[in-house]
């Protein structure tokens, strides 16, 4: 687990993970949303690579992949954008979202050495699943990457080994079964997962789709070790666009005090 990660989710509250998409509204705005996103208290960002079959994600985060793949966003992009956020903020761990074809297209090795001279921490690849783990997962872990894998509702206790098998950083608990952003689980659902996934492993677990209020972060935060938001930080970029900066690093903020403070209101 890299050292970013593993301080991330060991400040002694849960960790709030954050969602953004690399160029949207233009690779030259991002740097500023990013920035707001860690002065509103963000503990774990997710830079989101946009590609044009987005199949996991809701209508927010579609339109926002549309956006920054219309504004020229190149993987040469996103990766000077992780340079850069490194150089800037050299503790706050950093995570590459997104999906196989442009993680893989010129080679795992090269991807994951790219990605190492970034600063990168961790990689989600939305849709290689764990039992093609060659594909992408060596690379990663020979560069000291952590592949952060998915586990949803219908992952059982059958299946459940294969996916751990492999995982680093985090595991990230798609908390209902569909696309990003739509609707949102019971937080007694929620809870009987974390009680089953963390009987299963010592890696942290944040719980993300659907949370996007610091009303719902809260509750989720008392039983979780983290909480994932993007669609509700991307419609502000869709919203506002480049002037995001403030209204994100609000909203950042709301979700920071109701996560960081959500097991001392519990006691």
């Amino acid at each position: 687990m890299s050292a970013r990660l593993s301080a991330a989710f060991a400040k002694g509250h849960p960790a709030l993970v954050c969602f953004v998409t690399a160029g949207d509204p233009t690779p030259d705005a991002t740097p500023a949303l990013l920035d707001a996103i860690v002065a509103g208290g963000a503990d774990v960002i997710e830079l989101g690579m946009p590609f044009t079959d987005p199949m996991a994600d809701g209508p927010a985060i579609q339109a926002a992949n549309l956006r920054a793949l219309g504004a020229g966003t190149k993987t040469a992009d996103i990766l000077r954008i992780a340079t850069d956020f490194r150089a800037r903020h050299p503790q706050v761990p950093l995570v590459l979202m997104g999906y196989a074809n442009p993680m893989t297209i010129r080679g795992s090795e090269w991807f994951a050495d790219a990605a190492s001279a970034a600063g990168v921490d961790g990689v989600i690849c939305v849709d290689i699943p764990p039992e093609e783990d060659p594909e992408l997962g060596p690379a990663l872990r020979a560069k000291g990457i952590d592949l952060i894998r998915l586990a949803t509702p219908t992952t059982d206790s059958a299946r459940l080994p294969t996916v751990l098998d492999g995982s680093s950083g985090f595991l990230y608990y798609v908390s209902v079964a569909g696309i990003t952003g739509k609707q949102a689980a019971a937080i007694s659902s929620i809870k009987d997962a974390m009680d089953r996934l963390k009987a299963a492993t010592d890696i942290p677990v944040a719980v993300g789709f659907g949370v996007r209020t610091p009303e719902q972060a809260g509750p989720i935060a008392r039983v979780a070790d983290g909480v994932v938001v993007g669609s509700a930080i991307v419609d502000l970029v869709g919203q506002h666009g480049a002037d995001a900066v403030e209204p994100v690093r609000a909203l950042v903020a709301s979700l920071a005090a109701a996560v960081h403070s959500a097991r001392e209101h519990a006691a």
